[in-house]
């Protein structure tokens, strides 16, 4: 049988632990392990799509037959480049709020504009609709103009 003695001190332990101050002390520190294994993973996966672009150029380049370069088109290619840079995006948008606790808004619009270039520029019309390519203009457009506006706010400020 638990006797009052030992689950007093328990009790106090929990409703100090959910005070104002040492709960967000707590939240802090999730956060940050949050961010720091999220920062592990993200340079796991850059190094491998940097080792399959590697792997990628290496064989359409020395391998390939003698037609072309490329066996895949460059616009695939291009594509993998992007994704590289878009990650390396990313990892500076959770280094920045390692450093600052804040999300820098942007970082997260320039990445956005990024991966919506991206987007476009592996656009295949064959394979989409035009009305997709102006969902993507419109985003792009939405984008450009709230990362200018962000700019000017920053800068006048």
């Amino acid at each position: 049988m638990i006797s009052n003695e030992t689950t007093t001190p328990v009790l106090s332990n929990i409703a100090q632990f959910f005070e104002d101050e040492n709960f967000l002390q707590g939240i802090h520190k999730i956060e940050n392990l949050v961010s720091k294994v999220l920062s592990v993973a993200l340079i796991i996966v850059i190094l491998f799509s940097l080792f399959e672009l590697v792997l990628i150029l290496s064989q359409d380049l020395l391998v390939a037959e003698p037609l072309g370069f490329f066996g895949k088109t460059l616009i695939e290619i291009f594509g993998l480049f992007l994704n590289i840079l878009i990650a390396l995006e990313l990892l500076e948008n959770i280094t920045a709020y390692l450093r600052k606790h804040i999300v820098q808004v942007e970082l997260v619009l320039v990445t956005a504009l990024i991966a919506i270039a991206r987007k476009i520029i592996i656009f295949d019309p064959k394979q989409f609709e035009k009305v997709d390519l102006i969902a993507l203009a419109i985003g792009c457009l939405a984008l450009s103009v709230s990362y200018w506006l962000i700019r000017r706010t920053t800068r006048n400020q």
